[in-house]
């Protein structure tokens, strides 16, 4: 069984966050910690390297269902080109409610945000609060 990379340590989020580049990113990263932090309850977490996280799951991972671990239930990368947003199509609500969020790509597990302004804020609440009260996967 392969093991799990990605996992909560003691890195510092708000310095992560002050690291990401360009500028925008480094703004937009911190106004949507502190909608999911409001949406949440929580206080971020750093999943590796570079996901800021709230929350956890256990986890079978769809690329291999043999791995299972923990995942944030929501969480976002300040990546150069666009905002990574973990959780937010992973149930069936958030995924029939995307369509409403505004300009957005998909990814493999992730919603990719370019634009933070470009997005209904409302809509993003309801998502992450859909991601926040998922439940554990159902073992295979």
């Amino acid at each position: 069984m392969a093991q799990q990379k990605t996992l909560p340590t003691d890195a510092d989020v708000e310095a992560f966050l002050a690291a990401a580049t360009p500028a925008r990113r480094r703004e937009d990263g911190r106004r949507l910690a502190a909608l999911m932090r409001e949406v949440t309850g929580v206080d971020p977490v750093m999943w590796g390297p570079s996901i800021v996280g709230f929350g956890s799951y256990r986890h079978v991972f769809p690329r291999d269902r043999r791995t299972r671990g923990v995942w944030p239930r929501v969480g976002f990368s300040p990546r150069r080109s666009a905002l990574s947003i973990y959780g937010l199509k992973d149930r069936p609500e958030g995924a029939e409610l995307l369509p409403e969020l505004g300009a957005y790509t998909e990814g493999a597990g992730r919603v990719y945000v370019a634009d933070l302004d470009a997005v209904d804020h409302d809509v993003l609440r309801r998502l992450v609060r859909i991601a926040w009260e998922r439940e554990d996967d159902p073992e295979p």
